[in-house]
């Protein structure tokens, strides 16, 4: 919570325990829907239920749509049936196919009987499109004109349909048949003459993404063209809906949690950590913890492989940590970029080559260079002041085998991702963990490998 909704908290729970119910209301309408879901969430249940029955019909399903889950269920489980249809009336179509997601059965049925046969038609065929996709995002609640419209008869559709619909600002033309023909912002209406055509002043080109799409392109097309909102149509290029910027920023918010805990190695989840038991945050975490580790018992099984090359040369053994290391971070470097480009659009499948031909040219300079600096390690530190004996041959190895493990673990960082990425798998799964076990299975190989053959 905020820090500076803490004192409120407190106030409203003390209004309410002395029934001061008036002074409770005039605390509450003073906030904003965000922050009066906050306090109600942090509510027992015995005072959330009073609370939220304190607000305007409108704030209530404004607030009701920024719950949590767990909250939004308790709530509806003590609901009126009047209550329950208040809420369903009060959300936009996309919030609400949101909260039939996430509510049980029993409670899903008990929302939709309150719901007109119209509405309950929209919502399921909201909830039948794809978790990631354009369609599980959109709403149905936009302005549409007709091209023969003037000006003047547009402001009043806008007028007459505007209350119900999510968003005023953008608009988009369409002929008979639903098929989108331009787009226009109210904006432009204001400043042409009110005998003016709709379809004089529309834009033909329109960026738009099909029901079935990615959401995360709708992302992208957000970021790239600085929309305010994007149509959405079915294979038929029939408008069905349209996604607006504060659903793209849920998206967002959505995908780059997704990604940061599959790039450290969790399973990811919709459910806030505070809110996510023990248990469950335990059964995210230790599947993947038990794959790396066991992977990571391959090294021992080197070690123990090549055990007669470290008795010949025990200086080796001192570099092992420093050679695993460098080549785990060498990889996460380049696999953490490329997952990010991709999820930029930035990098295509079909720029491997580029990509390769980069990664290793960087590898080699930066191999060279961590190379050249343990060789002055070696020689100033090591041997002049610790005493330690190391010959110019293991130097040659330590070295040799360290530009060797950087090119290896930079080009492997970032060929997995687009690897994944063409197999269809997230690109996120390929990061540091998973790049770092694999390049300390390498870099040992390479070590061992060297020495036999120099040693």
């Amino acid at each position: 919570m905020t820090t500076w909704l803490i004192p409120l908290e407190k106030a409203l729970t003390e209004h309410l325990a002395a029934a001061q119910f008036d002074d409770a209301r005039t605390l509450l309408r003073s906030l904003d829907p965000v922050d009066i879901a906050t306090l109600i969430a942090s509510l027992p249940p015995e005072q959330a239920l009073p609370a939220y029955r304190l607000l305007p019909k409108t704030t209530a399903a404004h607030t009701f749509a920024y719950l949590e889950p767990d909250t939004q269920e308790a709530l509806l489980r003590l609901f009126t049936t009047g209550e329950i249809g208040t809420v369903m009336q009060g959300l936009y179509d996309d919030d609400a196919a949101d909260l039939l997601e996430e509510l049980p059965a029993g409670v899903v049925k008990r929302l939709l009987r309150t719901v007109s046969p119209e509405h309950r038609r929209t919502l399921n065929q909201l909830l039948r499109y794809p978790e990631d996709s354009a369609g599980s995002v959109l709403t149905t609640e936009f302005v549409d004109l007709k091209a023969a419209m003037t000006v003047e008869a547009a402001f009043r559709y806008i007028r007459a349909q505007g209350p119900n619909k999510e968003t005023v600002y953008t608009c988009y033309v369409t002929d008979s048949d639903r098929h989108l023909q331009g787009v226009l912002t109210v904006r432009e209406l204001l400043l042409a003459k009110e005998t003016a055509l709709v379809g004089d002043l529309m834009q033909r080109q329109v960026q738009f993404v099909r029901t079935t799409e990615d959401r995360e392109r709708v992302a992208q097309l957000f970021t790239r063209y600085d929309l305010m909102a994007l149509p959405v149509v079915d294979s038929e290029d029939r408008l069905v809906g349209i996604i607006t910027a504060d659903d793209v920023m849920d998206i967002l918010q959505e995908e780059a949690t997704e990604d940061i805990e599959k790039m450290a190695a969790i399973t990811p989840t919709d459910k806030p950590y505070l809110k996510t038991g023990v248990f469950a945050t335990y059964r995210t975490r230790i599947p993947w913890l038990l794959l790396l580790m066991i992977s990571a018992t391959f090294t021992g099984i080197i070690i123990t492989r090549f055990e007669a090359a470290l008795t010949a040369s025990v200086a080796l053994t001192a570099f092992i940590p420093m050679l695993m290391g460098t080549g785990g971070n060498s990889g996460s470097q380049s696999s953490v970029t490329l997952i990010r480009v991709l999820a930029l659009g930035e990098v295509q499948l079909r720029d491997i080559g580029r990509v390769l031909w980069k990664e290793l040219r960087i590898a080699l300079l930066c191999g060279i260079t961590l190379a050249a600096a343990v060789y002055v390690k070696l020689q100033l530190v090591d041997r002049l002041l610790l005493g330690v004996a190391v010959t110019t041959t293991e130097a040659l190895v330590i070295c040799l085998t360290l530009v060797a493990t950087v090119v290896c673990a930079k080009l492997l960082g970032c060929t997995l991702p687009l690897l994944a990425k063409r197999l269809g798998l997230d690109p996120a799964v390929m990061a540091s963990p998973f790049i770092t076990t694999v390049v300390d299975v390498l870099s040992l190989l390479m070590l061992f490998g060297t020495a036999t053959l120099l040693l």
